[in-house]
């Protein structure tokens, strides 16, 4: 059995409206064109690359006794992870996307998994989460997200708190910011961190929703992430330049952002000017109930 941690709370709702839509980074998606839709956080003069049919990849080196496939969503440019102690078969997922559901649950079986968790970096504005659904649809699975999140789960996390499938496990440091609630897994050898939407390849998460706070995103990313060893790689919630992974070093050598002060970052910040994520207004409410919102 998958023991998920220090701690364990039970599900507890909190009304989506409670939630102060203040603006982040996961969805600036233009609404105005139905035929042209831009991925959250591109500007409009910026076409993203847009894959025909990624559907996933094993990615670059992994530890021994690891099996790992990283998926994409392609309307919300979402990453989805998916780690496995190739022994024991105990697995997890990272950010799970109702729209892919069926794709996700299919290579699950395929690769003969048993999934234990089923994790979300933070209560996302761009898209809905499949945790739910998939807790309905495999007996014993389990939700986690960030205490800090005010979601409904399984498992509420903390820092520090570890997530175990076989001999490995994920371990999660609060990285506030672009919510209150986000937060990132670092593998137990610090090889691999799922970032969320805290740090993206060579970008980050807007804050101007959600809690959304630069001074503390900036103090989140050195402090907790920019803290990992050089080489530890860093796979995002989202890329929209068909960009797959980056390292610590390469981020903390490269990124336009988060090589500048902290009062340069909280310009670049305060003057993004991004539009509104288009399924805000949905994604939210949902996923403040694991996605189960008139789902």
């Amino acid at each position: 059995m998958c023991s998920v941690i220090n701690r364990v709370k039970p599900i507890h709702r909190v009304a989506a409206l409670s939630l102060r839509l203040k603006a982040n980074t996961e969805g600036s998606s233009s609404a105005a064109a139905q035929s042209r839709r831009l991925c959250p956080g591109v500007s409009s003069t910026v076409e993203p690359l847009r894959p025909n049919s990624r559907s996933y990849c094993s990615g670059t080196a992994k530890p021994e006794g690891l099996l790992f496939r990283q998926l994409f969503e392609m309307e919300s440019c979402t990453y989805t992870y998916l780690l496995a102690d190739t022994k024991t078969r105990e697995a997890v997922i990272i950010d799970p996307v109702l729209e892919t559901i069926d794709r996700d649950l299919n290579l699950i079986k395929q690769l003969g998994l048993d999934l234990k968790v089923a994790v979300n970096t933070h209560c996302h504005a761009d898209h809905i989460t499949s945790s739910g659904l998939m807790k309905k649809r495999l007996v014993g699975l389990k939700s986690a997200i960030s205490k800090y999140s005010g979601a409904a789960a399984d498992i509420h996390l903390s820092e520090g708190d570890k997530i175990t499938f076989g001999k490995h496990h994920l371990t999660v440091r609060k990285t506030p910011g672009h919510t209150d609630g986000c937060a990132t897994f670092v593998l137990g050898d610090q090889s691999m961190a799922f970032t969320g939407d805290a740090l993206l390849i060579r970008g980050c998460g807007r804050t101007d929703f959600q809690q959304g706070s630069a001074p503390k995103l900036y103090e989140s990313i050195h402090q907790k992430i920019f803290t990992l060893p050089d080489e530890c790689l860093v796979y995002p919630a989202h890329d929209y330049l068909g960009q797959t992974v980056s390292t610590v070093g390469e981020e903390r050598r490269f990124n336009p952002r988060l090589t500048k002060t902290k009062e340069e970052f909280e310009k670049i910040m305060k003057n993004l000017n991004l539009p509104k994520p288009y399924k805000i207004d949905i994604s939210v409410p949902a996923n403040l109930v694991c996605g189960l919102h008139g789902v």
